[in-house]
């Protein structure tokens, strides 16, 4: 048995490592150990090479393997999902027989211009635990995946020499049970490995405390060293130059937000190093109910943020974090909670410097013992206290000179109990400056916030007036309702979504108490997989063999694996824009608010573009004030002009110069508002010409005589159109067992039967009676249409839907009609709302404007294929051959839904990649009355009431429209 093995079920969080400290950019040398490994992977623990540690090791029949890497990305195993429960049996603390173990073989030479100093050994992450050997000598073992681990190594380091660093990895252990957060589990050396020459006379740990005055604007400095004596605090911008430990009072200085990410350089400085400081002017606190920064209330517009890659998992590069950032920025998220580990210690510098707030959340969670009724649950079991305290400790010390970071963060999902508690008191007691978030005590014994994951908005709405249930204690109960209200993880951002987030805003808008929360999640976590044919999809759960897998909802995020903005990335930034625009044609204004809580909008630019059936009419700038933070002004509007058709107003807040997040022009915000209507409807013309019955038609239009579906119009072969309630369910129509996709199989809108009862002429109409029902039950839809020419090349069909029988109460997935046309006719443009998908809760995106596409560009790709691609509110839309020019266009009275694909909702609806979907030799086109909401309800509330859609009657008015051929 490897001697590592005595280790794996030990409490101990490690052995032989140095005390944690801050992470810190010297001057004193260092060298990156990352490169090309040897390495051996074996099934089992047991399995282990001894002695492969030794320097005289023959490694050379061993693979490679990069470090940074997990091993299940490189052909080793297979990564495995889940969200809550445990892949292994629960017996802590004792890990898995089959536990994978990785060997690690590395061969440096160090300079020897290292001679003298002290030489320091760091892994930065390593999954899950490890034990580490240099040149044959044991350094100790460490767990805490993503937390990093020193070792000093002055005694075994041979200057200018070979040195052989091995390290042995176990994928389970008994970390493990304290590592259960919902992600893959994926192991190995994962972060940076580096070799450090700290110099006699060095520097060995600094803390920053930088304070603001907001009611003087004075900043209060003092920087505590370890190490040397005579250590001296340089910030040459401010004219500072004083003893390490000194108080510095500083009249005046630019303080700290996400909004003004100031940032003063400065050094620590002894004789020996020089230690490079990035200095941010801030104040945190929980003062009168309320999570203050800089003596303001701040509203967090937030994402919870994994670390991932498709190709690397864990594994990020600087490019990875900076893509990250950048977009958060430009889709106007300012806070991120770095669910649920620390990330790496890069991300947070990018934070400091681009602006964003963190919650920094400690590599802590013990869901599964949840299924257990919390039994055994190590936050509650002393024999881990010190595991816990340890993991803590790491993660304050490593990252406390952030000015980004205003709350640390207990973990998450692991229950309630004295470990919880013991790491919150360290914590307060070691940094006073920072509130504490933990959210899984609603108690909130050990948070500074009332934090929530999923609350509903009526709980919200209740929260915010501080009128939520009560606790049973009343004095923890009159504790928690003078706490600040955040919802840690809300909007759950799985495929299609999330829905509801207006009203989410409009709660945090309304109540003081309630300052905004984080939405779930950044990134979907789709690895880069290849079917057999070698087509490229991304995997998920279940699609590498596992056992034991929760499927999809590892792509829950606002981006998708590539970092593509997802539609509900788009809605979420239009929502939290932080600057708003309104306009009142009546008052002939236009009105700017400022959102923000610091910054003014110097650095806006304001335009304004009017359009008439979306035309580009006239185009300006707009004379805009300087708004200070939260304040409005409202300013004249640009003059209306003359027009006939539907106009519109559009007024953009730009960047008016390049920032270090993006260029000149980016749009931060916008508002729309309607001018004029048109001045008559486009389809409101009278019949043209007579219906005929044998064979059935009108105008250029023609039926099928026994199911009266249109078979032809003006030669165009067509398949349809018929009544339609089904749509491809979303994640959030689908993931839980109690969904409404699963109330809608059970009685089968999945599978309506058609049934014509009427063909029949009426003056100058073809009408279609037709009843729409499931196999088995009693309800269903009666539909008419009815069609009448309006020109040799157009007809119209005006359609009417009645509820049959009595409905069960569940909601319609959607409401409308679906079509086949040729797949030549694969060019979209349409007058409506766009550019993309909407439904109706998740529309604040879409703005009116004549849009063009393809087919291919009208889909979303989720990683789970579902329903998608809906543009809400079309006027009109013409579907055209790209060579020849003729095609089909509809138009609205006033307006429909549209949605255009290769495949069939059932199509769609049976995909498990979107490699699956296979194109047919037809477009299906669905002009839709109405769709179901959104909502979030794959692990949070449903569609509001206003956005359910129940079986009602309706009406449909459309004209077909043949275009001819160029």
């Amino acid at each position: 048995m490897p001697t590592t093995a005595r280790h794996l079920a030990d409490h101990r969080p490690s052995a032989g490592t140095l005390p944690p400290r801050a992470t810190a950019s010297s001057d004193a040398p260092a060298m990156s150990l990352n490169g090309t490994w040897r390495f051996r992977w074996a099934p089992t623990a047991h399995e282990g090479t001894d002695g492969f540690w030794r320097e005289s090791f023959d490694d050379s029949a061993w693979a490679h393997l990069p470090v940074p890497a997990h091993w299940q990305l490189c052909g080793y195993g297979a990564p495995a999902y889940t969200n809550i429960v445990y892949p292994f049996p629960l017996d802590p603390p004792r890990p898995p027989a089959e536990n994978p173990t990785g060997e690690y073989r590395h061969v440096f030479s160090v300079p020897v211009g290292w001679d003298g100093h002290r030489v320091v050994l760091r892994f930065d992450g390593v999954d899950s635990q490890f034990t580490a050997w240099l040149n044959g000598t044991e350094l100790g073992f460490a767990t805490g995946s993503r937390l990093p681990s020193e070792f000093d190594v002055t005694e075994q380091v041979r200057l200018g020499e070979r040195n052989v660093l091995a390290v042995r990895v176990h994928q389970w252990s008994a970390a493990s049970y304290l590592e259960d957060q919902d992600m893959w589990w994926l192991s190995g050396i994962f972060r940076d490995v580096t070799l450090l020459a700290r110099p006699v006379g060095g520097i060995d740990d600094v803390h920053v405390h930088a304070t603001y005055d907001h009611r003087t604007g004075a900043g209060g400095l003092r920087v505590d060293t370890v190490g040397a004596a005579a250590t001296r605090v340089v910030v040459p911008e401010l004219g500072i130059d004083a003893a390490a430990g000194e108080e510095i009072h500083v009249a005046a200085v630019e303080p700290w937000s996400a909004e003004t990410p100031r940032l003063y350089d400065g050094e620590v400085v002894t004789e020996a190093e020089r230690m490079r400081l990035r200095i941010g002017f801030r104040t945190v606190e929980v003062a009168d109910g309320l999570l203050k920064v800089n003596g303001r209330r701040i509203l967090l517009r937030g994402v919870n943020r994994h670390e991932f890659h498709p190709d690397r998992g864990r594994a990020l590069t600087e490019q990875d974090m900076i893509d990250d950032v950048l977009l958060m920025k430009r889709h106007n998220i300012n806070a991120v909670r770095t669910s649920h580990y620390p990330p790496h210690p890069r991300f947070l510098d990018l934070c400091d410097e681009y602006g964003l707030y963190v919650i920094d959340e400690c590599d802590l969670e013990t869901h599964g013992f949840e299924l257990e009724d919390w039994r055994a649950n190590p936050s509650d079991d002393p024999a881990w206290r010190e595991a816990c305290l340890d993991r803590m400790a790491r993660m304050v010390e490593r990252d406390k000179n952030h000015p980004s970071i205003i709350m640390w963060s207990l973990g998450n999902e692991a229950g309630t109990g004295a470990n919880l508690r013991a790491m919150y008191a360290w914590a307060r007691d070691r940094d006073p400056s920072r509130p504490v978030h933990y959210e899984g005590d609603h108690t909130t014994v050990c948070s500074d916030v009332y934090s929530r994951m999923y609350a509903p908005h009526a709980e919200v709405d209740a929260i915010g007036r501080r009128a939520e249930e009560p606790l049973d204690d009343p004095a923890l109960d009159a504790a928690r309702r003078a706490k600040p209200f955040i919802l840690c993880e809300y909007a759950h951002a799985m495929g299609n979504g999330p829905g509801g987030l207006l009203e989410y805003r409009e709660l945090f808008e309304r109540y003081e108490r309630c300052q905004g929360g984080f939405v779930w999640e950044w990134i979907d976590h789709g690895v880069r997989t290849r079917d057999a044919s070698g087509r490229e999809y991304f995997g998920y759960g279940g699609d590498f063999g596992e056992p034991l897998h929760d499927g999809t909802f590892i792509a829950d995020g606002l981006v998708f694996p590539d970092r593509t903005p997802s539609p509900g990335l788009v809605e979420f930034a239009k929502i939290i824009e932080p600057v708003r625009i309104a306009a009142d044609p009546d008052a002939g204004t236009v009105t700017v608010t400022n959102l923000r809580d610091f910054a003014d909008t110097a650095d806006l630019s304001f335009s304004w573009l009017i359009e008439e059936e979306g035309h580009e009419i006239a185009r300006g700038d707009l004379d805009v004030p300087v708004v200070a933070a939260g304040e409005s002004v409202a300013v004249p509007a640009p003059a209306q002009p003359d027009t006939h058709g539907d106009t519109w107003l559009t007024v953009r807040a730009t960047l008016a110069k390049d920032t270090a997040w993006a260029p000149a022009g980016h749009e931060v915000a916008w508002g729309q508002v309607r001018l004029a209507a048109a001045t008559s409807s486009p389809t409101g013309v009278a019949p043209v010409g007579a219906a005929r019955i044998d064979p059935p038609g009108v105008g250029p239009a023609s039926f099928h005589p026994d199911t009266g579906v249109l078979v032809s119009l003006g030669g165009i072969e067509t398949e349809g159109p018929r009544l339609e309630v089904w749509r491809a369910p979303t994640d959030n129509d689908s993931v839980q067992a109690d969904s409404p996709a699963a109330s809608w199989r059970k009685v089968g809108l999945h599978r309506m039967r058609h049934r014509t009862d009427a063909v029949e002429v009426d003056g100058t109409a073809v009408v279609v009676r037709t009843r729409v029902a499931p196999a088995g039950r009693a309800f269903g839809l009666n539909a008419t249409y009815r069609w009448t020419g309006v020109s040799d090349d157009a007809v119209r069909l005006e359609l009417d839907v009645e509820p049959d029988g009595v409905w069960p109460d569940l909601p319609l997935p959607r409401l409308g009609l679906r079509l086949a046309i040729p797949a030549s006719f694969d060019q979209v443009s349409w007058y409506g709302y766009g550019p993309g998908e909407a439904y109706p809760d998740t529309r604040q995106a879409a703005r009116m404007g004549r849009f063009t596409t393809t087919v291919d560009g009208m889909q979303t790709p989720y990683v789970h294929p579902q329903e998608n691609g809906h543009r809400i509110d079309v006027r009109r839309v013409e579907l055209t051959d790209a060579h020849t020019g003729a095609g089909i266009g509809f138009d609205g009275d006033p307006s429909f839904g549209f949605t255009v694909r290769r495949w069939t909702s059932e199509a769609l609806d049976a995909a498990a990649h979107p490699v699956d979907l296979v194109r047919s030799a037809r477009l299906y086109v669905n002009l839709d009355i109405a769709q179901h909401g959104i909502g979030s309800g794959s692990c949070g509330p449903g569609p509001l009431p206003r956005y359910v859609l129940r079986p009602r009657a309706a009406q449909l008015a459309v004209v077909f429209r043949v275009i001819a051929a160029r």
